[in-house]
């Protein structure tokens, strides 16, 4: 259990901690004094002068968080400084790559951090080893090598070393500092080809799109093949023709028990009702049959637990159950990884966040074993679950893992904040129950004959729980139960009622962070490290929007992307960008060199750029629109513009008028005002409210469409619920067009109309 500590005593005054500090400091003097005046003089002198040799080291680590969770874990000789991410890198304003000579990158201090590196070259000069603890990955390698290199060509003497490490716990820091290595020179390659191979693309095609479209955009090498996988999407959903079909439920009764079944068999085969006649048609014969339970069958099933956590399925199961973005999961498991306090001490609670590997140490696996020994023996297995390793799988780092089983969540709660309890908590079990017995479950699934008709209630629920035992943030829906009486074949039961329902057949579902993120992973594109950033990347250029969870491509995104798929197919090919993953891992394991790499990829791509940049033609301006309204300040026409956050109405004397507004999307319901596109202040979530505000606080959380309601008039918006999927309704609550009553309606006012502010458009 974690102790709770007291809380310390309230501050002295100023002047009376000044006076105790100096008689504390003056008693310890006279001590030392004393114990020195009764030792002899050179043994005296020794002593003073090996206090003053004692060895200073420096430990350079990425971030604060992570520096002063390190710090409480080593003693009084080491100093753990954070370098904040890269000091060192290619600058952002030119190519700086040597392409005649090998690709040779022209490296810089980063902008903004130079006073970092000078502070960190001064403790380096005070110190008589230097460790680089950077994380143990690409990035991480190249932030060390980079940090080698400024301190060795300032200080000639320091010892410069690396150290790697999985977690941040004191045996494992410890054990890394008692054991401390070389940069691996591989790893800095395969980071230093990535990085140009990415220079090279971007900073040949941004130029062209700045010419050919609009400044401000961008392509990259997994950007665009994101982007070009979010666009196919959109255009398969386009392309689909919903199809009507019927399902009919029927409420029966058993000895006074009511229940409902669903038909899933007429005349021998699977019904198909594609109409509201059909349904008619068996209605009229089942009506007034007699009814009986003719078949009841039971399957036990066997559910084995599920491996630890990768980064791509920790993202993925954050963005299902918590509704996570992956940038959000990302920031929050970096925190646990770095450390929080719990109670007095400072501990990292996850294992290192960025893998493709479900491998766990043997340390970690006796420890799982012993808690699950202690607290459910009766779920322990014999001997300790294996997980195969997926083909691609770099298993650089062991699987994302809770570095103390000990600390549950019920312990920890009081000092995480919400959403760190709630991934830790998914972190957790998933780990303790990947070590757990299988689950095993038993449906019953029960038929009952209406004259030609079969309807059928199923149920399922767990007989052996295994590690569900463990899974309370995640209950799954077998422990449900069966929801239903028990039956016997030959019961008699009555009909009480029929349920028709119409449907239509949904397209495919766009995608969301986790669905990109799988495909993402299956196909070969991109590593742990880029899925969180690429996703980032594409809606900052508003190349997608986010509307329900679900990515959905801008206009401004489709365009880049079809022209990109004409022009330059084979770099936003998914097997191309796959392969070039391959070769990076390829030179990381030192079977290529990565200037032979990169020549293979650059000289007919440049080609393919000059080419281009002479015969396509400029798409500049044919996103803007005329409208009919004119200027409030100047009179002259406003023309529609598209910006960093969208569409904007803007002024056509620009740069002598910089008025702009945001485009109309409706007629406000309630007044004469134009329902535009605003964000809260917050957390920056659209929404849509009202030009008149504060004198009409009209506001709805639904998109508005192009589109009044035939019915009353008013304007339809894009609505979307798991059970009905993308659909339009009426934004009139007292209108039963395309929505039902039960529906929750998403107009507010008052308070909650207080709290949002218009969001500026201008460029």
């Amino acid at each position: 259990m974690i102790v709770e500590i007291d809380k310390p005593p309230p501050p002295l005054e100023k002047k009376r901690k000044k006076s105790l500090v100096s008689t504390c400091n003056t008693g310890a003097r006279d001590i030392k004094d004393t114990i020195l005046a009764d030792k002899p003089v050179k043994e005296r002198k020794k002593e003073e002068k090996n206090e003053k040799k004692k060895k200073k080291i420096l430990v350079i680590v990425e971030s604060p968080a992570k520096a002063k969770t390190i710090e409480k874990y080593l003693g009084a000789a080491y100093t753990v400084k954070a370098s904040m991410g890269h000091l060192i890198d290619l600058p952002k304003s030119r190519l700086a790559i040597d392409v005649a000579h090998n690709f040779e990158p022209e490296y810089i201090t980063v902008r903004g951090r130079a006073k970092i590196l000078k502070e960190l070259q001064g403790d380096a000069k005070k110190s008589d080893t230097v460790l680089l603890a950077s994380d143990n990955d690409r990035e991480g390698e190249a932030i060390a090598w980079h940090l080698r290199n400024a301190i060795t060509a300032k200080v000639d003497s320091v010892l410069v070393q690396r150290i790697a490490f999985n977690e941040i716990t004191p045996v494992a820091i410890k054990d890394a500092v008692a054991h401390p290595g070389l940069i691996d020179e591989a790893k800095v390659n395969a980071q230093k080809a990535r990085r140009i191979l990415d220079r090279l693309v971007g900073y040949n095609l941004s130029p062209l799109l700045w010419k050919k479209v609009k400044n401000g955009l961008s392509a990259g090498r997994v950007q665009s093949v994101a982007l070009r996988l979010i666009c196919e999407r959109e255009k398969e959903l386009e392309s689909f023709i919903p199809e009507e079909y019927w399902t009919l439920e029927a409420d029966f009764m058993v000895r006074k028990s009511k229940f409902t079944a669903q038909l899933v068999m007429w005349q021998g085969n699977k019904p198909e009702l594609k109409s509201k006649a059909a349904v008619k048609e068996i209605l009229d014969q089942i009506a007034g049959a007699d009814c009986k339970v003719s078949d009841i069958r039971e399957t036990d099933k066997t559910l084995r637990p599920k491996p630890p956590f990768t980064t791509s399925q920790l993202q993925q199961t954050a963005a299902n159950r918590l509704g996570f973005t992956s940038k959000k999961t990302m920031q929050v498991a970096q925190q646990l990884y770095e450390g929080v306090n719990i109670g007095a001490s400072r501990v990292g609670l996850i294992t290192y966040m960025r893998t493709d590997s479900v491998r766990i140490s043997q340390i970690a696996l006796e420890e799982v074993r012993a808690w699950i020994q202690a607290w459910h023996p009766q779920e322990l297995p014999e001997k300790a679950v294996e997980y195969i390793l997926g083909k691609k799988a770099q298993d650089a780092h062991e699987a994302i893992r809770p570095t103390y089983v000990r600390y549950t969540a019920d312990e920890v709660k009081d000092h995480l904040s919400r959403d760190q309890l709630r991934l830790y908590t998914l972190i957790w079990e998933r780990f303790v129950s990947s070590q757990m017995k299988a689950a095993k479950t038993r449906t019953v699934s029960t038929d009952i004959q209406a004259g030609a008709g079969i309807f059928r209630i199923s149920g399922t629920k767990i007989i052996e729980k295994g590690f569900y035992t463990v899974m309370k943030l995640l209950p799954s829906r077998e422990e449900q139960g069966y929801g239903y009486p028990s039956f016997k074949i030959g019961d008699p039961v009555l009909i009480n009622a029929f349920y028709p329902e119409q449907h239509f057949t949904q397209g495919p579902a766009r995608y969301t962070d986790a669905s990109i993120v799988k495909t993402l992973e299956e196909k070969g594109i991109g590593r742990p490290s880029t899925y969180a950033p690429t996703i980032s990347v594409l809606l900052d250029r508003y190349y997608v929007t986010r509307s329900n969870k679900q990515l959905v491509p801008t206009i401004l995104g489709r365009l880049i992307c079809d022209m990109l798929v004409e022009y330059f197919p084979g770099v936003v090919d998914t097997t191309f960008t796959a392969i070039m993953e391959d070769k990076l891992d390829a030179v990381e394991e030192q079977q290529i060199r990565w200037p032979d790499m990169i020549r293979e990829f650059y000289d007919p791509f440049k080609d393919r750029v000059e080419e281009v940049g002479k015969t396509l033609e400029s798409f500049k301006g044919t996103l803007d629109e005329a409208t009919d309204q004119v200027c409030q300040v100047c009179g002259r026409p406003l023309v529609k513009k598209l910006g960093r956050f969208g569409f904007f109405l803007a002024c056509t004397g620009f740069p002598e008028c910089r008025h702009t507004k945001s485009v109309p999307l409706a007629k406000c319901p309630r007044c004469s005002g134009d329902i535009v596109a605003r964000r809260t202040k917050k957390r920056g979530k659209e929404f849509y409210g009202c030009t008149n505000y504060p004198e009409c606080d009209f506001i709805s959380h639904f998109k508005p469409i192009n589109q009044n309601c035939p019915k009353c008039g008013q304007f339809m918006v894009e609505k979307y619920d798991k059970k009905h999927g993308s659909h339009k309704a009426c934004i009139n609550p007292a209108c039963d067009y395309l929505h039902s009553s039960d529906e929750p309606q998403d107009e507010l006012v008052g308070e909650d109309a207080a709290e949002m502010e218009g969001q500026d458009h201008a460029e």
